[in-house]
């Protein structure tokens, strides 16, 4: 392919929560730059993944999972973004379970907008086993809407990653590329500290204690290949610093490790990392503290 055909732009992955949008997007990009957990709306910021090939460079936007189970400010924050996000972008891939098309997927597809060509990734699709169901299941949702392409993927496994990023390729406009070939994403190092700290609080916590949590980095310095990290990690409440802390600070001791483990793999290079828990209550439905923690 030609220089002058060469392709750029932006690709929103959207969908409900816990569908597999952040391990579709390290599948896409071949590296760990978007956090996952079984938990949903792992996801809180817009995380830019970024894969470059011969042909075409493909910048993914990662957004939280919409929802309206619950109604704090945080959560309105990140509907917000989902909305928005799928306003300003080239394609959009729209993630759904491939098992049956399900209530909750339709709050997201009432917000695509329809100037923006929308892919439909069936995620989970090594989970099918009626093969005939599974057909009933792509003609209902191409009866929803006029999608630009229907794809069943498995995010995990990688099963026709390839053929939808081949889909995705067909509409990104002819552009030269934005960023070098062998940068993955545009966060920076500190930023992604702050998201591995914030993985590992909702892997290694309990179903709710996540939601009440957020991270800051305080401090990053980089000392020839040692990066000296601190972290405060902000719940809610008094009783949920005790559980994040764990007895004899095991709790926190295990979430520093892993932490700092997913790190150095990512940095290459060995990390310092020092944890601190504090109470700032009411910090979830606070404009002023969800702009502190970085949410817009």
């Amino acid at each position: 392919m030609s220089a002058k055909e060469f392709r750029t732009g932006t690709v929103a992955i959207v969908g409900r929560p816990n569908v597999g949008k952040s391990t579709l997007l390290n599948k896409f990009v071949g590296m760990h730059v978007a956090i996952t957990s079984r938990k949903a709306q792992t996801t809180r910021h817009r995380i830019h993944g970024i894969l470059t090939d011969a042909q075409s460079q493909f910048i993914f936007v990662d957004t939280p999972g919409f929802q309206k189970q619950h109604a704090s400010g945080l959560n309105r924050v990140l509907n917000r973004t989902v909305t928005q996000v799928a306003s300003e972008v080239d394609v959009i891939v729209f993630v759904v379970e491939a098992w049956k098309p399900d209530e909750r997927d339709e709050p997201v597809l009432s917000l695509l907008p329809d100037e923006v060509p929308v892919i439909l990734a069936l995620n989970k699709v090594d989970r099918i086993r009626d093969k005939a169901k599974f057909a009933q299941v792509l003609a209902e949702w191409n009866a929803r809407r006029d999608f630009a392409a229907l794809v069943p993927v498995s995010a995990e496994k990688g099963t026709q990653v390839k053929a939808l990023l081949d889909e995705i390729r067909r509409f990104l406009p002819v552009a030269p590329p934005v960023y070098e070939a062998d940068e993955f994403t545009d966060k920076s190092e500190r930023f992604m500290a702050g998201e591995f700290v914030r993985e590992r609080l909702f892997r290694l916590l309990g179903e709710e204690l996540p939601y009440s949590t957020a991270v800051v980095i305080e401090n990053f310095e980089q000392e020839g290949n040692l990066r000296r990290i601190a972290a405060t990690i902000y719940v809610d409440k008094p009783n949920q610093k005790a559980i994040v802390i764990g007895e004899g600070g095991q709790s926190l001791k295990r979430i520093g490790t892993e932490a700092r483990h997913a790190m150095e793999g990512m940095f290459g290079g060995k990390v310092h990392l020092e944890l601190w828990v504090r109470v700032k209550s009411g910090w979830a439905d606070n404009e002023a503290m969800l702009r502190q923690f970085g949410y817009e």
